[in-house]
C-alpha cells in the first residue's frame, strides 16, 4: 500500500480484510471476549457497524458517478453503535453527523428494517426519504426518536439540554406519551465542536440547572477523533476541560473497542437515568477517511498518523473480538462483511433511481405549514370562566380600566397560561422581577414556578431550551431582554427552530413565540445594546413569523394568534415589542390617554392582517411599531394642511400583508413608508418590493433610520426617524408631479 492510497476506501477495505485474516481463533473465553454484551447484541452491533462502513464507501462512489450529494462519513466512528446499544429506543437522540453506527443500531434495536435504505435515500436526495424528503441528508426518524440535526457545530446541544429539562414536566402533564418517564436525552458531537461557545454554554447550562437540584438527564457524547477537519485537537485537551468539571459526571470509553465501550456507555447512561443529572461521555475514536469526499487527508496528516489510526479501526477490533470469542470464524466475518457490502450496493442502485423533488412547491411544502382556519378556531376557543376566575381572582382584567401596551401583554400572557397548560414562560428576570420592563410581573405567583421561571443569562441556552421544550410537547414563550441580545444566539432560530419542520417534513415541531423587547426611542436609558433597531436578521429567516404590534389591543390579540398558530401548526414566531411604547399613555398631547387600550380577552388578529387608521385618499403612510404612533401624530398635522392620509399599520413584518398593502396604495397613488429600522436591510425595502411585485407603479417615498448603530443620549435623535422628517417627506411627496 502506497502513501497515496491511505485514507481511501480501498485502503481501509484491504486493511480490514487483512486484519480479519490474521485474527487468531479462538483466543478468549466467550464471557471475557464479549464483556457485558450478549452474543446476539454483539452480532447486531457488528452488523450495524458493517452497514455504516459500506454506506461510507458507496457514498464516495455515488458522488463520483454524480448520483449522490453527501460524503461526510462515519468511518472510524462506528463504535458509536455501542452508545445506541446501551440506550433505550425511546431515549431522544440528537446526533452528530458521524453517528451512522448509532443510527443503524437504534433502527436494529427498534426492529426497524430500513435504516440502510433511509440513509441512502438521503444521500441521493430522494423525495421519499422518510425524514427530510430529499431536502438534506440527515440522521433522523420520528419512530426512532432521532430529531434531524442540520448543523453539527454544537448547535444541537442547547436544545438537547432544553428537552432534558422539559422531560419531567412533560411526563407530569402527559404531553410526551411516547417517551418513558425515566427517559434520558443523548447528544453526540465532535471534539472540535466541544470548543464552540454553543457547546460550552449548553454544558454549563446543564451543570447550572443540576446545581439547583433540578432534573436535567442529558448524556453528552463527545466523539473524539483528535481532529477538527484538518486542525488537531491537543492531546488531553477534552479530558482536561471536562474531566473534573463541577456538576458534570465524566466517563471515558474507547470507541475503537466496542465491547469495552458498551460497558462504559451503559454505566454512564444508567447513572444519568438514575440521578437525572448531566454526564459527559468522552468516546475516543479515529477518522479513517478525509473530512468529506473532496478532502485529501494526506494534505495535512502524515502517513504514519493515518496508519496508526487504521490500526485502531473499530470494525477490525470488533471482528477480532467475535473471532476470539468463537462466535464467528474469519471466513464468516468476511462473508458477513461482503454480504453487507452487496446489500448496500443493491440498495444504492435502487436509491439512485428514485425521484427527487421536482418543483419549488414541493421543496417548501413543509417549511411553515399554515392552516389559518384552524388557527382562528384555536384562537377563539375559550376556557372555563371558573379557570380564569381562579387565576385572576375576584376582578377579571377586562373589568379594569384601559391599559398600556405592557399591561395588555401581561394580561394576555396570563390568559394564555390559563388556556394552555403546556405553555412555559421563561427567560432572564421574568419570574419574581417580572422582566426588565415588568411585562411578566405577577405571573409566576399566579401560574407557579414550574411554568414561569428564570433562566441563566445566555440567549443560546434560552432559545435552545425553548426548542427542546417544544420538541417535548410544550409551547415555549422565551423572552430575550433586548433585540441586540438576540444576535448572540440567532442561529438557534435560523438554523434550528425555523428549519425543523422543513428538514423533518413536519414530523418534529418546536412551537414557540420568542418575545423580544426591541427598537429604539427609549428615554433615559439607551445606547446600541438597549436601542437596537435592526430586524434584518429576523426577516431573513424562512418561515419565521414576525409580529410587531404598535399598541396594547393589537399586542394582546396578536400574541393570542401566535400562540394559537404554535399550537395548531408548530409555528415559530418572533414577537418584537417596542420598548418605548410599553408604558406610553398619550397619543396627541399630554394627558389625553389616547394610547391606552381596553383589554379584550378573546380578540385575535390573523397572521398577515394589517390595520388602517383614517380614510384619506391623498396619501398612504405605511409603518409599524413606534412609527405608527409618530405617523398618527403627523397625520393630524397634515390634515390641518389639507392633506388627507390613511395610515397602515403593517403589524406583521413577515409575512407582510401584500394584497392589502397594494390595494390601499393603489387607492392613494402616493405611498410614504415610515421605517424606524435601517435604510439598508430595513423593513421599507420589503414594503417597496411587495408593492412592485403586486404591480404598483405610483409614487413611493420613505423615511428610514440611518445605517448606523444607535448612540447614547440625545445623539440618537440625529440618526433615527423623527416626526419632523415624516411631515417634511409627506409634504414633499404630495408636491411631486
Amino acid at each position: 500500500m502506497t502513501d497515496r492510497d491511505l485514507a481511501s476506501p480501498g485502503a481501509i477495505d484491504r486493511s480490514f480484510i487483512q486484519a480479519v485474516e490474521a485474527a487468531k481463533v479462538p483466543s478468549h473465553p466467550l464471557a471475557e471476549a464479549l464483556g457485558d454484551m450478549t452474543t446476539e447484541g454483539a452480532l447486531q452491533a457488528f452488523d450495524s457497524m458493517l452497514g455504516s462502513r459500506h454506506l461510507d464507501f458507496v457514498a464516495m462512489t455515488l458522488r463520483k458517478e454524480g448520483r449522490g450529494y453527501y460524503t461526510i462519513g462515519s468511518a472510524g466512528h462506528e463504535g458509536n453503535a455501542a452508545v445506541a446499544a446501551a440506550l433505550r429506543t425511546d431515549d431522544p437522540a440528537f446526533l452528530h453527523y458521524r453517528s451512522g453506527g448509532f443510527f443503524l443500531e437504534r433502527a436494529a434495536k427498534a426492529g426497524y428494517e430500513h435504516g440502510l435504505r433511509d440513509v441512502l435515500s438521503g444521500m441521493v436526495a430522494a423525495r421519499d426519504e422518510p425524514i427530510a424528503g430529499g431536502r438534506h441528508k440527515v440522521f433522523g426518524s420520528r419512530a426512532l426518536w432521532i430529531p434531524p440535526q442540520t448543523s453539527t457545530i454544537a448547535s444541537q446541544l442547547p436544545k438537547a439540554v432544553g428537552m432534558a429539562f422539559a422531560l419531567r414536566r412533560a411526563a407530569k402533564i402527559g404531553v410526551l406519551p411516547d417517551v418513558s418517564r425515566d427517559a434520558i436525552v443523548t447528544c453526540s458531537f465532535g471534539d472540535a465542536s466541544a470548543n464552540h461557545s454553543t457547546a460550552t454554554g449548553a454544558i454549563n447550562a446543564a451543570s447550572y440547572i443540576a446545581h439547583q437540584d433540578l432534573a436535567v438527564p442529558v448524556l453528552f457524547v463527545c466523539e473524539d477523533n483528535g481532529l477538527g477537519i484538518s486542525v488537531e485537537t491537543p492531546v488531553g485537551w477534552v479530558q482536561k476541560q471536562y474531566g473534573t468539571r463541577g456538576g458534570l459526571k465524566y466517563f471515558q470509553a474507547d470507541g475503537c473497542d466496542v465491547i469495552s465501550a458498551y460497558s462504559a456507555v451503559y454505566e454512564a447512561a444508567e447513572w444519568v437515568r438514575r440521578e437525572r443529572k448531566p454526564a459527559f461521555l468522552h468516546l475516543a475514536t479515529v477518522r479513517l477517511l478525509g473530512h468529506a469526499g473532496s478532502d485529501v487527508a494526506l494534505a495535512y496528516r502524515s502517513a504514519d498518523k493515518l496508519r496508526s489510526d487504521m490500526a485502531r479501526d473499530p470494525l477490525a477490533a470488533m471482528a477480532r473480538s467475535l473471532i476470539g470469542a468463537g462466535v464467528l470464524t474469519p471466513d464468516e466475518v468476511l462473508a458477513r462483511y461482503k454480504a453487507a457490502g452487496a446489500r448496500v450496493a443493491e440498495l444504492a442502485v435502487e436509491a439512485s433511481g428514485k425521484a427527487q423533488l421536482a418543483t419549488a412547491a414541493e421543496v417548501i411544502a413543509p417549511l411553515a405549514p399554515r392552516r389559518p382556519g384552524l388557527v382562528v378556531q384555536e384562537a377563539e376557543r375559550t376556557v372555563e370562566p371558573a379557570a380564569r376566575a381562579e387565576f385572576w381572582g375576584k376582578r377579571l382584567p377586562e373589568q379594569e380600566a384601559p391599559v398600556t401596551l405592557s399591561g395588555a401583554l401581561n394580561r394576555s400572557l396570563g390568559d394564555l397560561l390559563v388556556k394552555y397548560p403546556e405553555l412555559l414562560l421563561f427567560g432572564e428576570d421574568v419570574a419574581k422581577k417580572g422582566g426588565v420592563y415588568g411585562v411578566t410581573r405577577g405571573l409566576q405567583k399566579r401560574a407557579g414556578v414550574g411554568r414561569v421561571f428564570d433562566t441563566l443569562l445566555d440567549e443560546q441556552t434560552i432559545l435552545g431550551q425553548a426548542i427542546g421544550a417544544g420538541q417535548a410537547g410544550f409551547i415555549a414563550l422565551p423572552e430575550i431582554q433586548y433585540l441586540a441580545y438576540l444576535h448572540n444566539a440567532e442561529d438557534q432560530l435560523r438554523g434550528e427552530a425555523a428549519s425543523l419542520q422543513f428538514f423533518s417534513r413536519d414530523q418534529f415541531r418546536n412551537p414557540m413565540v420568542v418575545r423580544i423587547a426591541g427598537y429604539a426611542y427609549q428615554k433615559g436609558f439607551g445606547g446600541h445594546f438597549h436601542n437596537d433597531n435592526s430586524v434584518a436578521v429576523l426577516r431573513d429567516v424562512p418561515g419565521l413569523v414576525i409580529a410587531s404590534p404598535s399598541n396594547g389591543a393589537d399586542a394582546a390579540a396578536m400574541l393570542r394568534t401566535c400562540v394559537a398558530a404554535a399550537r395548531v401548526d408548530g409555528t415559530v414566531s418572533a414577537f418584537v415589542e417596542p420598548i418605548a411604547l410599553y408604558t406610553e399613555r398619550d397619543l396627541h398631547e399630554a394627558g389625553d390617554e389616547g394610547y391606552l387600550s381596553p383589554y379584550d380577552p378573546f380578540a385575535h388578529i390573523p397572521i398577515g392582517a394589517a390595520k388602517t387608521y383614517g380614510e384619506g385618499r391623498d396619501l398612504l403612510i405605511v409603518s409599524f411599531a413606534n412609527g405608527v404612533r409618530m405617523s398618527r401624530r403627523v397625520a393630524a398635522r397634515l390634515t390641518e394642511q389639507g392633506i388627507q392620509s390613511t395610515i397602515m399599520d403593517l403589524r406583521w413584518l413577515s409575512p407582510m400583508p401584500g394584497p392589502d398593502l397594494f390595494e390601499a396604495a393603489k387607492r392613494a397613488g402616493r405611498v410614504l413608508v415610515v421605517d424606524e429600522t435601517r435604510a439598508s436591510g430595513g423593513v421599507s425595502e420589503g414594503v417597496f418590493a411587495s408593492l412592485i411585485d403586486h404591480g404598483y407603479r405610483g409614487h413611493m417615498q420613505r423615511v428610514a433610520a440611518m445605517d448606523t448603530f444607535i448612540p447614547l443620549g440625545p445623539a440618537a435623535d440625529h440618526v433615527l426617524v423623527s416626526e419632523a422628517a415624516i411631515e417634511a417627506a409627506a409634504v414633499a411627496l404630495m408636491q411631486a408631479p
